[in-house]
């Protein structure tokens, strides 16, 4: 990407409105959390990663509005500010995850002055932005070692630059392998009911210059066998201590699908996506959106207005079907129980 997907820029947060994808590229300029909060909750800002960053910004604008020197009075309305931040979007846990940093930040610095602790605030959102645009080409470099000259790649949903910063997940194991030159295909699952395979990755891919054939979900199996795929990756919004990794619906699918056909899955995420409170994918909370989303294509109605609709916007995927995950710290596997703890005891 040219530009971020998301920056701080004279006191505002410019973020792309992937809404708008593939037609125009517009910005959308958040002056306030409100506008930011909007942003996040109809998906003009999406992806984990992306998300986190978008909450430490939101933390910036919601501590515009408060006027007085109090520190203790300033902390409170910082936590609140974080508590309206978390309801946007319940399962990638990156946000959380950002918003805990900022409020230890307040702990840390409960001593100094509203002035100051602004300052402190800034420059640690700051940090989650930068961190993120080096993790993605850590993860990249890592994950293009699992690309071979001549593969069939298969990928779900959006983990690129328009799921981070500027570079991407699952994508940013795309751009590093082309950095590399090596030749491959990537067959991109559309992803209902949003589209953001056929929306998002497959206009990210072509800006890139990287050989991308778009499919229907439904036809991943057919492809799977058919086209000779080499190995599936995919982006995570929440990765339990165990390996389970919750990821936009039907990545689940995928995994079980390509355990059959004997397909390497791998997963690609950076260490602030892992819940280590989560024990397993009993605790990761699954977001449910609007039945509008399944019903329409578009502004067409595609669905009887009386019939009941179930729509989770994750799944999540089994430890045991996933073959590696790929961190700024190398590629984890099994098992990853043991693993997980043993590289998180080293990062931490």
């Amino acid at each position: 990407m040219n530009a971020p997907t998301i920056c701080w820029q004279k006191g505002c947060v410019k973020l792309i409105d992937q809404t708008k994808l593939p037609g125009k590229l517009e910005y959308i300029y958040c002056r306030d959390v409100k506008t930011l909060w909007q942003a996040i909750k109809v998906l003009s800002v999406r992806g984990a990663p992306a998300l986190g960053v978008a909450a430490g910004f939101g933390v910036l604008l919601g501590m515009k509005d408060f006027e007085g020197k109090d520190t203790q009075k300033f902390i409170k309305h910082v936590h609140k500010v974080c508590d309206y931040i978390g309801t946007s979007r319940p399962t990638a846990v990156n946000l959380f995850n950002v918003l805990g940093q900022m409020k230890a930040v307040l702990e840390q610095n409960s001593d100094l002055s509203v002035k100051d602790l602004k300052e402190h605030l800034k420059q640690e959102a700051l940090k989650v932005y930068e961190d993120d645009r080096k993790v993605c080409r850590t993860m990249g470099n890592y994950g293009a070692t699992l690309i071979k000259s001549g593969a069939n790649i298969m990928t779900i949903c959006n983990a690129g630059a328009l799921a981070t910063v500027d570079y991407g997940t699952a994508l940013g194991v795309m751009y590093a392998a082309k950095e590399k030159d090596k030749k491959f295909k990537v067959y991109a699952c559309e992803t209902r009911p949003l589209l953001q395979g056929a929306r998002l990755t497959t206009w990210e891919l072509l800006r890139a210059k990287i050989d991308a054939t778009l499919i229907c979900d439904s036809m991943a199996a057919s492809v799977m066998r058919d086209k000779n795929i080499s190995a599936i990756f995919t982006g995570a919004d929440r990765i339990a201590s165990n390996g389970d990794a919750a990821n936009k619906i039907g990545t689940y699918s995928l995994a079980v699908l390509a355990k059959y056909h004997k397909i390497p899955f791998y997963v690609v995420a950076p260490f602030s996506t892992f819940d280590m409170e989560a024990k397993s994918i009993l605790d990761i909370p699954i977001e449910e959106r609007d039945k509008s989303e399944v019903m329409n294509f578009g502004n067409t109605a595609t669905a009887p207005k009386n019939v009941k609709v179930f729509n989770p916007a994750f799944d999540v995927t089994e430890g045991k079907l996933i073959t590696g995950i790929v961190t700024e710290e190398g590629i984890i596997r099994a098992p990853f129980k043991v693993n997980i703890r043993k590289v998180f005891a080293k990062y931490v």
